[in-house]
């Protein structure tokens, strides 16, 4: 089973909780065990799980990030302007890969999937992949 989500986004760097959507989509497919693979199909825009009790956890990462990877940084030769995008969508990473066990998202207690934009505001697609086990 293979679905592609829309989401958009408001800010330049962002995280969306994609949590509920996702598991909205593994109970109408009334899956009981196997895997979900989300993916976002952009280069400046990644996935992650981290904590969803905290919203200073989101906030405090997103400035770390941008610490790491300033937005204009002179010596940066990418056409676009946007290298620090592409950094911080290589190290969230572009996919999670979650299990499904009892027809739930196997996560922690303080868990949630997010999507990371790091170059918006924009309209964005990440893709699921379910791949039921027996």
């Amino acid at each position: 089973m293979f679905k592609t989500f829309e989401v958009k986004t408001s800010a330049h760097d962002q995280m969306v909780d994609i949590t509920a959507s996702l598991q909205s989509w593994v109970d109408h497919q009334a899956i009981k065990e196997g895997i979900l693979v989300v993916s976002s199909k952009h280069t400046t825009a990644g996935i992650t799980v981290n904590e969803n009790a905290d919203p200073d956890v989101q906030t405090d990462m997103l400035r770390r990030f941008d610490e790491i990877f300033p937005w204009d940084h002179p010596e940066d030769r990418h056409g676009e302007g946007n290298t620090a995008s592409h950094m911080k969508t290589s190290t969230v990473g572009h996919s999670q890969t979650l299990i499904i066990t009892d027809g739930k998202l196997v996560l922690g207690t303080w868990q949630g999937v997010y999507f990371c934009e790091f170059d918006g505001p924009r309209q964005r697609k990440y893709v699921g992949k379910i791949i039921i086990s027996e």
